[in-house]
């Protein structure tokens, strides 16, 4: 039966926690009326990919107001002076529990996710296999979350070579491409000891899906006000001083980021999608888990602003 539409393609972007901004295209998305037959995705990308690409995007979303402060904190498993900070087999764990797909090749929507090679720095594209494993590797920040062994390779974060996975979707046979990155005002806004408030006034109605969590978002924060704190006394030393000295998690951090914004400005110069969504996130930092109100509303309000009037399928 021939299409009467284009193959649509979802390419989203690295950018930790700026990542909750999917949860609200995903949402824009639904209400535009526009179908995704493809999706890939980089480090965050790549696991809100997988939790779109299952179908479980709602579900997720819901177990966010019960993560309370212990949890958040038994979910690092600190291993430094290894070849990371944080393990990071206990979120792969806890996302299992919540994705039912436990290969990529059973997903409802064919789903990519791009790791880099840490001994040759080419792309990975993981096809098949554990698809929560593939999302770990993609995830795996240099000095963060340790690599995984796949294989006889061993592999990181896939943002350090691609981070925005056009390409990749094309490859899989979109038509249309749809491209959320997460750091392209980052280099402006973010600095390491800068802080932007939030653009919504305190108590205004937030627009994103998210709207039925609107009423829980003050629980979000209070819970994940804490993240960035359990780390134990390594970190918290380091964010002791709030003077204008970046701490060693300020300058690792920070520069992975301004690396991404780069290689992302250049890769969309060559490859441009047809759809590109920037939402404005330069003020929330990779750790700021807690900011998922702030996150969502700037993803949903972005891509409301693009897509609207899309009727497709």
């Amino acid at each position: 039966m021939p299409r009467n539409r284009p193959l649509v393609g979802l390419a989203l972007g690295g950018g930790s926690a700026r990542g909750w901004a999917h949860f609200g295209v995903f949402q824009a998305l639904a209400e535009c009326g526009i179908p995704v037959d493809f999706v890939a995705g980089t480090s965050i990308g790549a696991l809100a990919g997988v939790v779109y690409a299952s179908g479980a995007t709602e579900s997720f979303l819901e177990i966010v107001p019960r993560l309370d402060w212990k949890r958040l904190a038994s979910f690092w498993d600190v291993v430094f002076p290894r070849s990371g900070l944080i393990d990071g087999k206990k979120i792969e764990d806890y996302v299992r529990r919540h994705v039912s797909q436990t290969d990529l090749r059973d997903l409802p929507i064919p789903f990519r996710a791009v790791a880099t090679d840490l001994a040759t720095g080419r792309e990975v594209v993981l096809r098949e296999g554990d698809a929560i494993q593939a999302v770990r590797a993609s995830m795996a920040l240099p000095g963060i979350l340790t690599p995984v062994k796949r294989g006889g390779d061993f592999l990181v974060d896939g943002g350090l070579v691609n981070p925005v996975p056009i390409n990749v979707v094309r490859e899989m046979g979109a038509e249309v491409v749809i491209a959320v990155d997460l750091n392209h005002d980052i280099v402006e806004k973010k600095g390491y000891a800068r802080r932007r408030r939030a653009r919504r006034p305190a108590g205004a109605p937030l627009r994103w899906a998210g709207r039925k969590l609107a009423e829980r978002s003050k629980l979000v924060s209070a819970v994940g006000a804490r993240w960035e704190g359990t780390l134990g006394p390594l970190l918290a030393r380091a964010r002791a001083s709030r003077d204008s000295t970046p701490s060693i998690f300020d300058i690792l951090l920070s520069s992975i980021s301004i690396m991404q914004a780069e290689i992302t400005a250049a890769r969309l110069r060559v490859d441009p999608p047809e759809v590109l969504l920037q939402p404005s996130l330069g003020h929330i930092r990779l750790l700021e888990f807690h900011r998922a109100a702030e996150g969502i509303e700037a993803g949903y309000e972005e891509a409301m602003s693009k897509l609207e009037g899309w009727k497709w399928g």
